[in-house]
């Protein structure tokens, strides 16, 4: 955290001390919006939301010697690049709020506007019970998004490896949706007993390049692999999304896969080869290429 105060020198327990302190130390470290990560972290250990640390910092709240310790301990982790969802466990996406950790990859903002077309494809079915169907739903985020949003569907949220679906578990258990169930199985098995009468697939495949290393630490040193890379071109877990989403999906089913900004043309040749119609392509706020829908 801070750099140790000189002999003599009183150590600064406010809590806009301490906020200045540690955004410090997390602008040394080139930690990207280091005092938003200051005042979360702050709040982690005090209980309190962003806007409540705010508050605080401004009517003069100090902290104890205990809570000065686990904020410093937390800023050093974040310091070192350690996901901010990692350390106070959570993770906001939508309306939800999910335990996340090692061995899950952290839900991304971007990929709360590409669950919205698939939400959105759910809601439009005329059907008492539209079925939705989530592959490689690691934390859950997407598959517990839709059931959540849109009540009356049935939800299914697939994944294969054992550390995230401990999360995904948590998380299904902990939302309460009755309509929604997680599922342990490869997705290119997954559910043959609903071949053909689902009504919309999604899936935030692996899709980065296996020679493409991350930039960011934070995902680089920290998300795991099989949730990152999908091979020579990234496209080898798409390939596999494609082939079970046809099995899965009735005649004008729809199809949502979210894929990295330069992957758009090569995913809708792939579509296009696999025989899905209406292929189109959507950017996300940034004005990239995000996520890619077709028609069954």
């Amino acid at each position: 955290m801070p750099a140790a105060p000189r002999p003599g020198q009183p150590i600064d327990a406010s809590v806009s001390g301490v906020l200045e302190q540690s955004a410090r130390v997390l602008e040394a470290a080139r930690v990207p919006n280091a005092r938003v990560d200051a005042e979360l972290l702050v709040g982690h250990v005090l209980g309190l939301s962003r806007g409540g640390v705010q508050a605080k910092a401004l009517t003069g709240g100090e902290l104890s010697g205990e809570d000065l310790l686990a904020v410093s301990e937390a800023v050093e982790r974040r310091a070192a690049r350690e996901p901010l969802q990692h350390i106070t466990g959570r993770a906001a996406f939508r309306s939800l709020e999910l335990a996340v950790g090692p061995g899950v990859f952290v839900p991304r903002p971007e990929t709360e506007f590409v669950a919205q077309f698939a939400i959105d494809a759910l809601r439009a079915v005329p059907s008492a019970e539209p079925i939705g169907v989530d592959l490689g739903t690691g934390s859950g985020a997407i598959a517990l998004a839709m059931a959540t949003e849109v009540p009356h569907a049935r939800v299914y949220g697939v994944e294969v490896s054992p550390r995230a679906f401990v999360w995904t578990r948590q998380n299904f258990r902990d939302t309460g949706a009755a309509n929604a169930r997680a599922v342990f199985i490869d997705l290119a098995d997954a559910l043959p007993e609903l071949d053909g009468t689902v009504d919309v697939v999604i899936s935030n495949p692996p899709y980065i390049p296996a020679d493409a290393i991350p930039r960011d630490p934070e995902v680089r040193l920290f998300d795991p692999e099989i949730a990152l890379y999908g091979g020579e071109d990234g496209l080898d877990v798409v390939r596999q999304v494609s082939t079970t989403a046809l099995r899965l999906l009735h005649r004008g089913g729809t199809l949502v896969i979210e894929h990295g900004e330069l992957q758009a043309a090569p995913i809708a040749a792939l579509l296009a080869q696999h025989g899905w119609t209406a292929v189109a392509h959507h950017r996300d706020l940034l004005g990239r290429d995000r996520a890619t829908t077709a028609l069954r």
